[in-house]
């Protein structure tokens, strides 16, 4: 009978045990994911508030969008929509130019990992992640050193200067973008049945008919999928933009963080808003073409 007594006792604090398990499962993401996006989703409430004031939330308004697009940002503020506007051609310029010279060169990466037997291939694995996983400040700093050396070389050999530019933040961002790009590329040909490959090769075509006829139709959604993420990226980038810019390249990123020196204006969050929608929808088209390639795979 004591025996009997302890064991359902011991049952008794397994159950409840489980259940508080259970409990604490379904609240631990839901917890995560306000941490990631209470910040996020003040600063969109903000930029509707009816006050100049960022420590109380006193109504909705639609004058800061208002005053971007009329280029009225307030009396504490040094910059003009017509500057921001530039930044933001300057931050369409380089994620375009990137995202196409990291699309054809993570796409070859990934036919070459996927398809092709070399020596350093593992290697070439390892390094194809390392843009991933490394700090940004880290790649910054190491970005701004390799321009400066190289920049110095040059100036020492042929008594030209070069200043860093454009030129440098598009070969930056191109630096991470392939990385992103080759992953998402080599995911799809992972998918691919390489007898396809095979069969139009045994029908009389090429390897570059084979390839443009039967391989690229069908990574195709891959490399789109690459490409929006690429630019997206290029898009948001500050850390490395800020370390590898010049003067009068300055994108979208450093126009706001240049904002952020002076004080924290509604129109700030008014235009992190519009970036982060930008942001949302670029990844949000990424997402459906993978997703909708998976199904029909």
């Amino acid at each position: 009978m004591r025996q009997s007594l302890i064991n359902e006792g011991a049952m008794g604090r397994n159950l409840v045990i489980r259940r508080l398990g259970g409990i604490g499962l379904w609240l631990n993401p839901l917890f995560a994911y306000f941490f990631l996006w209470a910040p996020i989703l003040i600063l969109v409430l903000f930029s509707f508030n009816n006050s100049r004031s960022v420590a109380s939330f006193t109504g909705f308004t639609l004058t800061w969008y208002s005053n971007i697009l009329n280029n009225m940002m307030g009396a504490e503020s040094a910059f003009s929509t017509e500057i921001m506007l530039n930044a933001f051609r300057n931050s369409l310029f380089v994620g375009t130019v990137a995202t196409a010279i990291s699309t054809v060169l993570g796409t070859m990466i990934a036919l070459a990992m996927a398809r092709g037997r070399f020596r350093g291939k593992p290697l070439l694995d390892g390094l194809l992640f390392l843009p991933v996983v490394i700090p940004e400040i880290t790649q910054a700093i190491s970005l701004a050193i390799f321009f400066k050396v190289v920049f110095d070389w040059v100036a020492l050999m042929s008594g030209e200067r070069i200043f860093p530019g454009f030129h440098t933040i598009i070969a930056a961002h191109v630096t991470f973008n392939i990385s992103y790009v080759a992953i998402v590329v080599r995911a799809r040909l992972a998918d691919m049945d390489p007898q396809l490959e095979e069969a139009a090769n045994d029908l009389g075509a090429n390897p570059w008919q084979a390839f443009w006829r039967v391989t690229f139709p069908l990574i195709l959604p891959g490399v789109i999928s690459g490409a929006l993420l690429a630019f997206t990226l290029s898009l948001d980038d500050f850390v490395i933009t800020f370390f590898t810019s010049g003067v009068g390249t300055s994108t979208l990123p450093v126009f706001v963080y240049g904002l952020l020196k002076l004080t924290v204006t509604p129109e700030v969050n008014a235009i992190s808003t519009i970036m982060m929608v930008l942001s949302t929808i670029l990844i949000g088209i990424s997402l459906a073409i993978q997703g909708r390639t998976a199904s029909r795979a």
